[in-house]
């Protein structure tokens, strides 16, 4: 049985890295049936909507998207098309591991965490204001019971599918008595329920200064949708930047798994890009769907591929294309299936 789910090749070089993803993906053995959809600006220049009725319309049906970067004006323009997507089908949980690969040249080795981030309101809600006379802007960070019930609750429950033992909860409590505060004080009510987690909570600038100290002594983090952008990015610079990294957008019985760095449009076409962080968000959607040994055979395949200096893309120091990595990391792939 084929697994329906809308492709989205995306912006700048998406169609690049989302192709040598696929073959990567393919040569699993699982079989999809995608369903190819526009959005972002190529979709904007093409149909006036960088959004289409038709690509809401194929994830409503397949409730599984694979997407590669979209491109969003800055300042003007029209809202980010993720946010858009994270919110219209309530993609409440964004879940972004990080770990180490070899030859990275990060700035620690055996770094292992996971991001839980709140995906769908904060300040990312996008409830502004503008006083025109008085020149005020003004941003409602907005902060729900059933919001952090379910991003805190949700984190809990994939740290024990994963084996993880410690989850750190990031807030700013101390200034942000209401919002901050009751987000910390969910936490604390329902750490009780996870008896083999360990429970602890940071302010999010002491956590941002420890990442960058010692990462090894945390593990997983859950935190609101701003504090978590920020913490993700920080996280994909301890292991070699955004280009090596995950992401994962859940909901209740949707999900879209996509690249998190941006769609580089000057180096689009030439073959350059580095297609591992859409390659690792199809490993997270090929362990969404249950389908285990598979995306073990890509993680598997990755070490085994990063291992070898020369196969790597020009990011990192190789001399590989786009496709060459991506072929020769679907030839890894399919030796690990076939062992």
């Amino acid at each position: 049985m084929a697994y329906s789910a809308t492709l989205i090749p995306g912006d700048g070089i998406g169609p690049e890295v989302v192709d040598a993803a696929v073959r990567v993906i393919e040569a699993t053995g699982v079989a999809f049936d995608w369903d190819r959809q526009e959005a972002g600006m190529g979709a904007f220049e093409d149909t006036g909507d960088p959004l289409p009725q038709a690509t809401l319309d194929s994830i409503e049906r397949t409730r599984l998207a694979f997407k590669g970067p979209l491109t969003t004006p800055v300042g003007t323009g029209f809202r980010s098309i993720n946010v858009r997507i994270r919110q219209h089908f309530d993609l409440y949980a964004n879940v972004r591991p990080c770990e180490t690969l070899p030859n990275t040249h990060g700035p620690f080795e055996g770094v292992d965490l996971v991001l839980y981030r709140e995906n769908t309101e904060g300040l990312y809600a996008g409830i502004e204001y503008f006083d025109e006379r008085n020149q005020i802007a003004d941003s409602i960070n907005r902060i729900t019971r059933t919001g952090s019930e379910r991003i805190i609750r949700y984190a809990f429950e994939d740290a024990l599918r994963r084996g993880r033992t410690r989850l750190t909860l990031v807030h700013k409590a101390n200034i942000l008595k209401e919002t901050g505060g009751m987000f910390l004080a969910i936490g604390r009510e329902i750490a009780p329920d996870f008896p083999d987690i360990e429970f602890d909570d940071r302010i999010i600038d002491n956590m941002a200064m420890q990442l960058v100290i010692h990462p090894g002594e945390y593990d997983s983090i859950v935190t609101t949708n701003m504090f978590g952008d920020i913490l993700s990015d920080l996280m994909s610079g301890l292991v070699g930047g955004l280009g090596v990294t995950g992401s994962a957008n859940i909901g209740a019985d949707c999900a879209v798994f996509e690249a998190v760095h941006g769609s580089a449009p000057d180096i689009a076409g030439q073959g350059v890009a580095n297609p591992t962080a859409v390659i690792r968000s199809g490993e997270m959607m090929l362990k969404y769907l249950g389908e285990d040994a598979a995306a073990e055979a890509v993680r598997r395949a990755l070490h085994d591929v990063y291992a070898d200096p020369s196969k790597l893309t020009r990011d990192l120091g190789g001399t590989a294309t786009t496709a060459e990595f991506g072929d020769a990391l679907a030839d890894r792939v399919r030796a690990h299936v076939a062992a």
